[in-house]
């Protein structure tokens, strides 16, 4: 698949196969975020990979993100605000880096969904992200359902 049909086929996937992700495409997703460009190539990320069913089902008490707890993986996307650049740039930065892995994992057979539905003081408690961390994103990511190939549209 092109990288065109990858952007152009991707949609938000909430609905997943009961599958592992396995390590080395979980690997290549996580390095396809490290890579992304960064302001001064700050790189104020930090991703939480979260596997553990009692921490996904804590994560999944929203209006919009109650599928989480069926995800095989949530990631949680973090921006370093400890710094004046990282004010001003992590967020967009850490949301960059997100995207990539979203790519990366469809074109490697992993759907996901951004989820925004979160109260990010709980999220800081329950994982223990310091204070200079700003939690910017949480992504499902799992084998969907549906296979992303071929492009099948946006839905």
């Amino acid at each position: 698949m092109s990288l065109v049909d990858v952007i152009l086929s991707r949609r938000s996937i909430r609905k997943y196969l009961n599958q592992p992700i396995p390590e080395d495409v979980m690997n290549q997703i996580l390095e396809a975020g490290r890579q992304a460009p960064s302001a001064g190539n700050c790189q104020p990320w930090h991703f939480i990979v979260i596997t553990d069913k009692k921490i996904k089902e804590a994560l999944s008490h929203g209006k919009y993100n109650t599928f989480l707890k069926e995800a095989p993986v949530a990631i949680v996307a973090c921006g370093n605000i400890g710094t004046e650049q990282g004010r001003k740039w992590s967020t967009v930065d850490t949301s960059i880096a997100v995207e990539n892995m979203v790519l990366a994992g469809w074109a490697l057979g992993v759907g996901s969904c951004w989820i925004g539905d979160f109260v990010e003081s709980e999220v800081k408690e329950m994982l223990g992200i310091p204070d200079d961390y700003r939690v910017v994103t949480l992504l499902a990511s799992a084998t969907p359902l549906i296979p992303p190939w071929p492009a099948q549209g946006r839905t």
